[in-house]
């Protein structure tokens, strides 16, 4: 069998092996993940098990004390060194390895002073990938696929919640990441503005984005997820299609998860 252009490329995402604390207290515990290009992963968990602390390991917000991630097949935040050490890499760096790493946050991050097609269009010109006119154009492209084409013009305070989120997300997409990292991104959200993200997240993966996505929206993890990955205390309990994890969990510990948010 001849294998997949999926399978033979390299891993969108790969973690190994990662540790990390905050003082006295351990919140990742040894996680290996790796998420196929296209994929999209879906991350459950209780409060305060590591999720997103996880997330933000990844673009080395957080850098892990033991461990390593890699995505694209390119070291995140270090470099190795002599004898394979790895060597912390210069912020200039880490924020260049950022810009090909979509992250969309809980509470949207939008720069207040700064209008939707602005706060779109910002990254690509700060990173010099592009000219002021071309990010503009790029961004009134991409507000246009969230559903926000009429309200370029608006500032954040002006835009509902669901709204800014839906800049937010065009915001990531501004780089053509690689990947791009959700996390609990309708948790700030009043119930009757959460479809409205999730289905713009839906549409970026039905186009075969690579997703990794932090939530608590369960039925929203059962139609989207390739995978859906289950944490407790920074650990990985349990992972596999959502079918298997949501109606047949083989640990214990996510079948009590499972019977108090169903």
């Amino acid at each position: 069998m001849t294998p997949t252009t999926q399978e033979t490329a390299p891993a969108a995402l790969e973690i190994h092996g990662v540790h990390k604390w905050y003082g006295a207290q351990q919140v990742l515990d040894g996680i290996d993940l790796t998420v196929r290009p296209g994929e999209v992963t879906v991350i459950l968990g209780p409060s305060g098990s590591g999720k997103s602390t996880l997330l933000r390991v990844v673009n080395h917000l957080e850098k892990p004390e033991i461990g390593h991630v890699s995505v694209g097949g390119e070291l995140i935040g270090v470099r190795r060194g002599n004898r394979g050490r790895l060597r912390e890499l210069s912020e200039r760096a880490i924020l260049a390895q950022r810009g090909r790493i979509g992250f969309v946050f809980q509470n949207f991050n939008l720069f207040p002073h700064l209008t939707a097609l602005d706060n779109v269009a910002a990254a690509p010109v700060a990173t010099g990938r592009l000219g002021k006119p071309e990010a503009r154009e790029l961004a009134r492209e991409l507000l246009g696929r969230v559903g926000l084409a009429d309200r370029a013009g608006a500032y954040p305070r002006q835009l509902s919640g669901g709204q800014q989120q839906r800049v937010a997300i065009a915001r990531a997409l501004a780089l053509r990441p690689g990947i791009i990292l959700f996390d609990e991104p309708t948790s700030a959200l009043d119930p009757e503005l959460v479809g409205e993200v999730l289905a713009v997240i839906k549409d970026l993966a039905s186009g075969g984005t690579t997703l990794v996505i932090v939530t608590h929206e369960i039925g929203f993890a059962r139609e989207v997820a390739d995978r859906i990955v289950f944490i407790d205390e920074g650990r990985i309990v349990e992972q596999g299609p959502p079918a298997q994890v949501l109606d047949k969990p083989r640990h214990e510990r996510t079948r009590d998860f499972l019977s108090k948010v169903l």
